[in-house]
């Protein structure tokens, strides 16, 4: 048994098996209990929400029975986005917050992200310390403190606490005379997703509204955005809007039914705060997953930028670290510190629509902001993940690549973490040089390693 849980982005894996089976959720409730118990003693509180997967409710009673039988206090608010979760564990003076997904992936997979008390997720400290205790700590209460058990309730109004933060992030200007095709992905924004844009005065045409338990993702929201945008073009719409499961991010649709990544919509805010003096330090934040053609774009325009390793908990590191406002992925995570504490797709769309209305600009003119070098990403599933200093054949490959592609190109390889598989970015000036190269890589990784 591994004695790792905590990936890139909380637990994540296949649901009912380990580590996302209830034995481990049970035991990581008792284990964070612990853990906060250190900090503030019996009584105190945490939120947990979840997104729309039939293992969720498996999932939330076996982590607050967890939480319950070391003294916490549960506040349980059923399916919400993930960044509603972190909001509520501010707002409602909550030691920790927990959210139960597997954002991006199928309906079989799921996970539990943390976070604490000032709605940012766990460091490393603390989740290597709470599988300390679930791996070597006894998880016992002692005599003293057996008694004093938590108590457990639902929050009936923790969804309307969230859709007057989310519109308060524009001011709760509406946003009348727009129509939006919004695709919920069958998952947690599938009833706070369109009361808010509803609310604000849009014209909501719903996509994938309607779960069962068992079709988040699929063929829908962020990952496979393209009915969504199909459907842009047949209604007339003036945007399109796709989240994730859990809608911390979001991919668009300009009104041509053309797709705008994280990258183009992290380019289009950083100029616009920039222009209104609102960009901390003149300074925005990626991961090294951004294309090339938002550093070119960003330098231009007398913008830093600082490079991150991937995954948005390193984004929102640097710039909590370096007081930095605004940062992101091309995924569509984007991170706006001044409004939330971690990615949010709710409140991006919302403040892409403002832009749009303040400047009174089409989403394809605003998009038309960067030039986007070609590239292919690839995700290779593999058998083990063996140090990549020990994969001669790929590394031969990847060197010669670099080399051929020097200033005007890149690769990137790396494991993913919370997949079996072998991520790869291929980027160049030139599609065909992006292709060749792309497939010699993946071939030499399936000849080594692949599963």
């Amino acid at each position: 048994m591994a004695r790792k849980l905590f990936g890139t982005d909380g637990i994540r894996g296949r649901a009912n098996t380990y580590p996302v089976n209830p034995e481990i959720a049970l035991k990581l409730g008792k284990a964070v209990g612990k853990h906060f118990k250190a900090i503030g003693g019996f009584g105190q509180r945490v939120v947990i929400g979840k997104d729309t997967r039939l293992s969720g409710y498996m999932l939330e009673n076996a982590l607050t029975s967890g939480l319950v039988s070391m003294g916490m206090d549960v506040f349980l608010v059923g399916p919400v986005p993930t960044p509603a979760v972190a909001h509520l564990t501010k707002s409602l003076a909550c030691i920790a917050g927990f959210m139960i997904t597997a954002s991006h992936n199928p309906y079989t997979d799921n996970g539990i992200k943390i976070f604490n008390a000032d709605g940012f997720k766990l460091n490393d400290a603390a989740e290597e310390e709470i599988e300390g205790y679930i791996f070597d700590g006894d998880l016992q209460p002692s005599d003293e403190d057996a008694p004093k058990l938590g108590q457990a309730r639902r929050i009936e109004d923790a969804r309307g606490r969230y859709i007057e933060f989310a519109k308060s992030a524009i001011r709760s200007e509406n946003i009348r005379d727009m129509k939006i095709v919004l695709d919920c992905a069958n998952g947690a924004s599938y009833l706070l997703g369109p009361w808010i844009f509803c609310e604000l005065g849009a014209k909501v045409i719903k996509m994938a509204a309607s779960p069962d338990g068992l079709n988040i993702n699929e063929n829908c929201g962020a990952m496979h955005p393209q009915m969504m945008a199909r459907k842009v073009v047949e209604t007339g719409a003036d945007i399109g809007i796709a989240f994730d499961g859990d809608a911390d991010r979001v991919i668009f649709s300009d009104e041509n039914g053309h797709l705008i990544n994280g990258d183009r919509v992290l380019a289009m805010l950083a100029l616009d705060f920039k222009k209104s003096g609102r960009l901390a330090k003149d300074t925005l934040v990626v991961t090294s997953m951004s294309n090339l053609g938002l550093h070119q774009a960003m330098h231009a325009a007398g913008i830093k930028v600082e490079t991150t390793d991937v995954g948005d908990r390193y984004v929102i590191e640097r710039m909590l670290e370096k007081k930095y406002n605004l940062g992101g992925e091309e995924s569509g995570h984007v991170i706006v510190l001044d409004y939330a504490t971690t990615g949010d797709g709710i409140i991006t769309a919302l403040s892409v629509m403002n832009l749009m209305k303040r400047t009174g600009k089409k989403i394809s003119q605003l998009a038309d902001c960067m030039r986007e070098f070609p590239k292919r990403l690839e995700g290779v599933y593999v058998r083990e993940k063996k140090p990549l200093d020990e994969l001669p054949i790929v590394n031969a490959h990847v060197k010669e690549c670099r080399s051929s592609l020097g200033d005007n190109g890149r690769v990137i390889i790396r494991y993913s973490g919370t997949e079996m598989k072998m991520r790869l970015l291929v980027e160049a000036s030139d599609s065909n040089l992006v292709d060749t190269w792309t497939d010699r890589i993946v071939s030499a990784i399936r000849q080594e390693i692949g599963a």
